[in-house]
């Protein structure tokens, strides 16, 4: 139950940070270094999400 909490927060996260690149994106231009934070960030998350959902099945608690 605490990893399907915590996968769901960095998944939400994940979404933040995608609404705020593209906010970020349509303010600033491409060159914008607030848009490459929030792109560093997504990363940071989408690799956690993928590390999380794998010891999930490798736990068992996802079958």
């Amino acid at each position: 139950m605490l990893l399907k909490l915590l996968i769901i927060i960095i998944f939400i996260a994940m979404l933040v940070s995608l609404l705020a690149g593209a906010g970020y994106l349509l303010r600033d231009g491409a060159s914008s270094k607030r848009l490459l934070i929030s792109l560093k960030f997504r990363i940071g998350f989408a690799c956690l999400l993928l590390v999380l959902i794998t010891y999930g099945f490798w736990s068992g608690q996802f079958t």
